[in-house]
């Protein structure tokens, strides 16, 4: 499907609670939501039902840089003039949809891999190099870079990608792969040394937070948090003794 088919739909279902939750001052009236107010989304009745809406899916990932010292990870505030979904939340990065990097054809599907659609938004979001949007040649993942480095530290183990579950957002349907990604501070140091502040979606913010449980629920309870980012974030804890053991 297209982008753009996903967006007219879900920020129709968005705008629609949006809508609906002000009161006729547009002051927010979150009692005023009743399920019979809402008609486009009583057409979809069932988010599981798949087929019956266009879905859409993005990899998100928490980026998490280990050492003996300990584990730290950046979060996203996602500018709302250069995106069309949580704009001006925080979020984890990187994050894109699953798509291929060129619409030209290429031997064995080459793109139709969630690792490599992983390290093209590395790639654009940490290092802000320009977006593989389907109008370029394929990607030569074994010898371009950073494809290349990063390829060869995740066979290699110095970084370690795990998946956290897919889920559906309940406001606009958007779905996401819940992923994280854990480097060897060695490793993230060497390919993201240059990793900018700025990119295309947003800016990287000034603290680097560290990966424990009370930095979670601070995020988690204090920030405005993206959907995804905030599924990855819990989760991630979740699961913390199986991806970085060491943490207490």
């Amino acid at each position: 499907m297209c982008y753009f088919d996903m967006i007219d739909f879900g920020e129709s279902l968005a705008h629609e609670v949006a809508l609906i939750a002000t009161d006729e001052n547009r002051n927010l009236a979150p009692d005023h939501i009743a399920w019979e107010a809402l008609n486009f989304r009583r057409l979809m009745r069932d988010p599981f039902e798949l087929a019956q809406y266009p879905l859409l899916m993005s990899i998100s990932t928490l980026t998490i840089r280990y050492s003996k010292a300990g584990a730290t990870f950046f979060l996203l505030r996602r500018n709302p003039a250069k995106v069309a979904i949580a704009g001006g939340m925080l979020s984890v990065f990187p994050t894109g949809v699953f798509q291929p990097a060129s619409v030209l054809p290429a031997p064995n599907s080459p793109d139709f891999n969630l690792w490599r659609n992983v390290m093209r938004e590395y790639s654009e979001e940490y290092l802000g190099n320009p977006e593989h949007d389907g109008g370029g040649s394929p990607i030569d993942y074994e010898n371009e870079e950073p494809f290349r480095s990063l390829d060869a530290a995740r066979k290699d183990g110095r970084i370690r990608a795990y998946c956290l579950g897919v889920g559906v957002d309940a406001l606009n349907y958007v779905g996401d792969v819940l992923t994280v990604a854990v480097f060897e501070a060695e490793t993230f140091d060497y390919i993201f040394g240059n990793m900018v502040k700025y990119n295309d979606e947003g800016e990287v913010d000034a603290e680097e937070f560290t990966f424990d449980g009370s930095t979670v629920e601070r995020l988690l309870t204090t920030e405005s948090m993206a959907p995804s980012g905030a599924a990855c974030l819990r989760l991630a804890w979740l699961h913390h003794a199986e991806i970085a053991p060491t943490i207490a």
